[in-house]
């Protein structure tokens, strides 16, 4: 495919948390356009007023951050097509609302919730369309006294599109290819509401892109159903001849069973659903979110990469700039794909290995000064050592917290099985060796105290299980000579002594 610049957007609405089905069509945009050095756009839809969330910008924008998708223009990056928040543009679509009706390609009707709901009782497949609109309230059933008086009483209204029966509509999709519709399925939609002088989202995209010059449309496979009508509309506005090119993309699915990927799936197997945590404004619920559980941003890039395109090869682990390299729509899938979540974590423990320790190390300061941890100076080699434990930054505590806090209890079958009579006899006798070593570095602790062991004929398995009881109160954690050292000979000295205390 020989694609010039082009111009590209993702248009969330702020209406709760950006869904990770909803950052993987962020991602693939954005892929889309560094590969053919485009430009990609972040618009906010914000035109259902009645289902704005408070914060619910300020998320996206720093979701797309966090995740480094780069934005060229947009909400909170400027541009020369603003503005581009919808609700900020009611006089442009409010043109063309006019244009549609002045031309007869969309009509007022003047229903009452009431009255179309009634309708629909009495007819279950009601559509409002060239079959039923002579029987509704509307500027083509009505007479020119009965519209007068309407409007003189300012009555509500909706605009609709007048959609033309009997034809076979084509659109032409980028991973699915032709798709046709017979237009007679197609109901008059509505395009704009006076209750609150906004247009819906479908004559408001129509408008954003063209007048944004946006070249193809990337987004989720739900909105396929709407292509057919976005294709009347862009005829109908007479912009036919510039209309971009489409690409739905598959669905991400349920890590197990049918269905679309859900916040229940999320919250009933443990795993994020949402890049960032989430604090809904009204219940105050807290959502868990991938950086806060965490992942690395790449490592998350890479893992949703992978879910609905692949490479043409076996690779998995992939830079940045090898995704957008490699990047195609026609090695998109057409069928959803599972969202395997311990694959993720795969992703995220490789990733883990490669991070600089400088960038871990200041990812979990943040989690230690949270913990009211006191930060020691070898923190860095404090993660060095345990990181091949570990899939997420999170579970770097778990990992960890032995070196800052001494253990308060000892494992009660590990005492069972391993504190002996002989015991504080021999961790005393292990003590005073360490006491006289030099240098006090991994290595030679390693050397030397296997070697001290068995020079005095201890039991290898008693003593090392014994003395990590000592000094971890648990039995986990690194290679024992790796915490003697981290912890340094005083704190290793003071915690033989009181677990001995504690145990004898």
């Amino acid at each position: 495919m020989t694609i010039q610049k082009p111009r590209v957007r993702f248009a969330p609405s702020p209406t709760g948390p950006l869904h990770i089905g909803g950052v993987r069509t962020a991602l693939y945009n954005y892929f889309f356009a560094r590969h053919f050095g485009g430009q990609m756009i972040l618009r906010i839809e914000d035109t259902d007023s009645k289902r704005f969330v408070a914060g619910a910008e300020e998320y996206i924008i720093e979701s797309l951050k966090w995740l480094g998708i780069e934005i060229d223009e947009g909400v909170g990056y400027g541009g020369n097509y603003g503005p581009y928040r919808q609700s900020e543009r009611r006089d442009i679509y409010r043109r063309y609302v006019e244009q549609l009706l002045s031309e007869g390609k969309a009509y007022k009707a003047y229903d009452t919730a009431e009255e179309l709901e009634a309708m629909r009782a009495s007819s279950p497949n009601f559509q409002y369309d060239a079959s039923t609109r002579g029987k509704m309230k509307n500027t083509l059933s009505l007479s020119l006294e009965a519209i007068e008086a309407l409007e003189a009483a300012h009555t509500p209204f909706v605009v609709r599109i007048k959609i033309e029966p009997g034809e076979e509509i084509v659109v032409k999709d980028l991973i699915r290819g032709e798709i046709t519709i017979n237009s007679s399925i197609i109901d008059d939609k509505v395009l704009y509401k006076s209750s609150d002088d906004l247009p819906t989202y479908h004559l408001a995209n129509i408008v954003d892109d063209h007048l944004m010059e946006v070249t193809h449309v990337i987004r989720g496979e739900e909105w396929l159903p709407s292509a057919p009508l976005h294709k009347l509309l862009y005829r109908a506005l007479g912009w036919e001849e510039t209309m971009p090119q489409f690409a739905h993309l598959a669905l991400l699915l349920k890590p197990e069973g049918n269905g679309k990927l859900s916040k229940r799936d999320g919250d009933r197997l443990g795993f994020p659903v949402f890049p960032l945590e989430w604090k809904d404004p009204e219940t105050g619920a807290v959502s868990m979110g991938y950086r806060e559980e965490g992942y690395l941003p790449d490592a998350v890039v890479n893992f949703l990469a992978l879910l609905g395109w692949n490479p043409g090869d076996n690779r998995e682990v992939m830079s940045r700039e090898e995704l957008i390299a490699s990047f195609s729509l026609e090695r998109c899938s057409k069928s959803g794909a599972k969202f395997d979540f311990e694959k993720g974590k795969w992703f995220n423990h490789h990733y883990l290995q490669q991070e600089p320790l400088e960038a871990l190390e200041a990812l979990f300061r943040q989690d230690l000064v949270k913990r009211g941890i006191v930060i020691p100076d070898n923190l860095k080699d404090i993660i060095a050592t345990v990181r091949d434990r570990v899939q997420l930054v999170s579970e770097l505590w778990n990992e960890t917290s032995f070196f800052f806090h001494a253990p308060e209890a000892y494992d009660e079958k590990t005492v069972k099985k391993r504190w002996k009579e002989s015991t504080p006899q021999e961790l005393q006798a292990v003590a005073q060796m360490l006491q006289s070593l030099t240098p006090f570095d991994s290595a030679t602790i390693a050397d030397r105290l296997n070697a001290f062991i068995q020079e005095q004929g201890y039991n290898m398995g008693g003593v090392m299980n014994a003395l990590r009881l000592s000094l971890v109160g648990a039995p986990k954690g690194p290679h024992i000579n790796d915490i003697i050292y981290l912890l340094g000979l005083e704190e290793t000295l003071r915690r033989i002594d009181k677990a001995i205390e504690a145990l004898a």
